[in-house]
């Protein structure tokens, strides 16, 4: 197992928001955490990297205790992607080499160049290396980010609605390429999101949050009908079509 998260939970002042969250992950799945707007996605993610601490609850990584070890170690082990990205006055290269920063000694090494040249040209920004990042859409931005999760050569990578200010070719392309690190660099990755059929496209594992606790977790099989209305409030069908299964709204009942 390379994540093992055990009874999670966090409060904003004295109000809960998530609560025994519980679930594991293996190299090479991916964990799509699904729910609407306000239900903890984020916050769940952010004490998953101990941006938050959690008021209870354990995240270990392959055994170790994220929430015991210090901010270089978490770097070393987990690589995540905000939903939003700070723009500064560098280049996309310097922006994606700090993703090095828990691994560089004195200086950075030729290895640490070739590290972050792989990354780049993954995220096909070869022609934008130096640019300044502060001249990017949102969309190019995001895939800077990515590229510098990569870098830290994480053992899980954590995305915070990674695709919201992509178009459709750049969220296949990204989607992509999480699955491609996943499966060659036995890594994990958990990603929130609120597009279902993306979600059902590229994911081996879901949990469905409501009211801050685990609604319904599993396979694909999980996304049912029934647990989507539970969860969203709208009616929906689940279709096959040349292999993938895809959400489809249905019009609400009137009153």
């Amino acid at each position: 197992m390379i994540l093992d998260v055990d009874g999670v939970a966090f409060n904003y002042r004295s109000a809960p928001v998530i609560r025994d969250i519980t679930f594991d992950l293996r190299p090479h799945q991916i964990l799509a955490i699904l729910g609407p707007n306000g239900v903890g996605k984020t916050t769940l993610l952010k004490c998953m990297n101990a941006i938050l601490r959690p008021k209870a609850g354990s995240v270990l990584i392959e055994g170790a205790d994220l929430l015991t070890a210090d901010r270089m170690e978490i770097a070393r082990k987990v690589g995540y992607v905000p939903q939003r990205c700070e723009a500064g006055r560098m280049t996309v290269f310097d922006a994606v080499l700090l993703g090095r920063r828990p691994h560089i000694g004195w200086d950075v090494t030729d290895k640490d160049i070739r590290i972050v040249e792989a990354a780049v040209r993954m995220l096909h920004l070869e022609d934008l290396a130096l640019r300044y990042i502060d001249e990017m859409s949102g969309g190019e931005l995001q895939k800077v980010s990515i590229a510098r999760a990569l870098v830290q050569e994480p053992r899980v990578l954590l995305l915070d609605e990674p695709t919201s200010s992509l178009d459709l070719r750049n969220q296949l392309e990204i989607l992509g390429i999480v699955r491609q690190v996943t499966t060659e660099h036995d890594v994990a990755a958990v990603m929130t999101m609120h597009d279902l059929n993306m979600a059902l496209r590229y994911a081996d594992r879901f949990i469905l949050l409501k009211d801050g606790v685990i609604h319904a977790a599993g396979g694909p099989d999980v996304v049912t009908p029934e647990i989507i209305e539970a969860v969203y409030g709208v009616p929906v069908t689940v279709e096959r079509y040349n292999g993938f299964r895809f959400v489809v709204p249905l019009e609400p009942e009137s009153p």
